[in-house]
């Protein structure tokens, strides 16, 4: 069995050029635009969109690099929390450094960082203070006065107009942030602002992937969608504007269509003349509907997807991270389609092998843990918790050997090595914890291979499991997670703790 491609990112890429040249032109020269979702590695979309490259959004600003740049935004109140980006388990601030860092790398403008919605909070300030000692622009916006009942107030010199204006040079601002909230919408309509203040026609349209207008409402693809945004409780609907405008159906969500009838009064409070949109769909530029090429392919992955988000959410839940009723929702959205998680095929498995797992492989908390990996060829490997290692370390070196078909007796890791390692552990640094979590194996693994030639064939085989699947009795360790991401795993797990400690370094 091979997984099926069911996106052309070559001809959506083409495709997104063209459709943001165009709005370029309608814009007489300059175009705010907003970029939803994620800038870099966005896996959802690679999830739900076989073909999609993490990386499109990346790949398209190269393409239109000469005409533009980028300001990223990022809410005061997030570097405050230390919100977390969980894809990467990097703060929300950490991501920005990132950003910066992949967009200056492949020869595209970073313009300035604003902080918006700021009321000198410590961090936020510190946060500006490092950026500017680096050499990089920082703005701050305050929250806007009058928002958002008082377009006569917000579009004024008490509104937008005490947002101090950055200074760009490019026909195309991309204006984007690490998530939603970040305040991109007022950046660029306090920029929009202070354009028309300056006699400059500029215009503002919005880039997001999700939900695709021109897919039907209950796609799967929409629908993961909503099950990714279960505690925003976002909700596709028909956009209602664009129907009554066109006579056509287009697919928008709840909150640009509630938002709708106020940004049009602003703009044309803004412009001083009626809006250039007719409905929220108007104001994207979203190509990746005509991306797809094999639908039964992106409804299977998408569905897949839902599943993952209400295990995701189960276990957010039982680390006391969301609400109760965002994973009702999930499993109610994940319902709504006639699924379980029985239809997740790493899950039965995953069970099978926790209950295979001998008496002496039983967790700190009397657990028995298993995990299971579905290989891209169709193959499922399996793994379960020992003394010396844990069932994520098992589960990644069996799938090594699975792919470069080394017998089950040859050791990767000799029983000198693991041993060392868990009296190093217990012994000399004192930890409770003796088996080996995913990140400490592969270091493990990388010494074996110096003088075991298994090892390094292993090693080599890591990079194709990169999108595999995989299913978990238990939610990770620090250090199974880290390993699983780095990786490239999709992975679930049930809402149990293998251990009963409560605190794991």
């Amino acid at each position: 069995m091979t997984e099926r491609t069911g996106f052309d990112n070559a001809r959506y890429l083409e495709q997104q050029s063209a459709a943001i040249l165009d709005r370029v032109k309608e814009s007489n020269g300059k175009l705010y635009l907003e970029f939803g979702g994620k800038l870099l590695f966005d896996y959802h979309a690679a999830r739900v969109l076989p073909g999609f490259h993490p990386n499109v959004k990346m790949q398209l600003l190269q393409n239109l690099k000469d005409q533009a740049e980028v300001v990223l935004c990022i809410f005061a109140g997030d570097i405050e929390k230390k919100k977390m980006r969980a894809d990467f388990g990097i703060t929300y601030d950490t991501d920005i450094l990132k950003t910066i860092d992949e967009l200056t790398e492949r020869g595209v403008t970073v313009r300035a960082v604003v902080i918006t919605r700021f009321d000198h909070q410590p961090a936020a300030i510190s946060f500006k203070n490092r950026l500017e000692r680096r050499g990089l622009r920082v703005y701050t916006h305050r929250a806007t006065k009058g928002y958002p009942n008082d377009v006569d107030t917000i579009v004024c010199e008490e509104g937008y107009g005490a947002n101090p204006f950055i200074e760009t040079e490019r026909p195309i601002v991309v204006v984007t942030g690490p998530g939603p909230g970040s305040g991109k919408l007022a950046t660029c309509l306090s920029q929009l602002y202070h354009e028309h203040q300056r006699g400059v026609s500029a215009l503002f349209a919005k880039f997001e992937t999700f939900p695709i207008w021109n897919l039907p409402l209950k796609h799967e693809v929409n629908v993961a969608y909503e099950a990714a945004t279960a505690e925003l409780k976002d909700v596709n609907l028909i956009d209602h504007f664009h129907l009554e405008a066109y006579g056509q159906p287009a697919v928008n969500y709840n909150r640009d269509l509630e938002a709708f009838p106020l940004l049009r009064r602003i703009i044309e409070r803004i412009t001083g003349q009626p809006s250039f949109y007719k409905s929220p769909t108007d104001m994207g530029v979203n190509r990746a509907g005509f991306g797809i090429v094999d639908d039964a392919a992106c409804r299977a992955a998408a569905a897949q997807e839902i599943i993952r988000r209400y295990y995701n959410y189960a276990c957010e839940y039982a680390m006391g991270l969301v609400e109760k009723d965002t994973v009702l929702r999930a499993e109610l959205i994940m319902k709504s389609l006639g699924l379980s998680v029985h239809d997740r095929v790493v899950v039965a498995h995953a069970h099978a092998a926790a209950a295979a797992a001998p008496a002496r492989g039983k967790g700190a908390n009397g657990v028995y843990c298993g995990a299971a990996l579905l290989l891209h060829d169709g193959r499922i490997v399996t793994g379960k918790n020992s003394p010396l290692m844990h069932s994520v370390s098992s589960l990644v070196l069996n799938a090594t050997k699975t792919l470069a078909n080394i017998p089950d007796s040859i050791h990767l890791l000799p029983p000198l090595v693991t041993t060392s390692l868990s009296h190093f552990k217990k012994d000399v640094l004192k930890g409770n914890m003796t088996s080996l979590d995913l990140e400490e194996t592969l270091i493990a693994l990388s010494i074996s291979a110096t003088m075991n030639p298994a090892a390094g064939t292993a090693i080599e085989k890591l990079k194709e499991l990169d999108g595999c699947d995989v299913h978990l009795t238990h939610i990770p360790t620090p250090g199974d997670a880290a390993g699983l991401r780095k990786l490239g795993l999709n992975v679930t797990s049930d809402p149990e703790f293998a251990s009963k400690y409560l605190y794991i370094s």
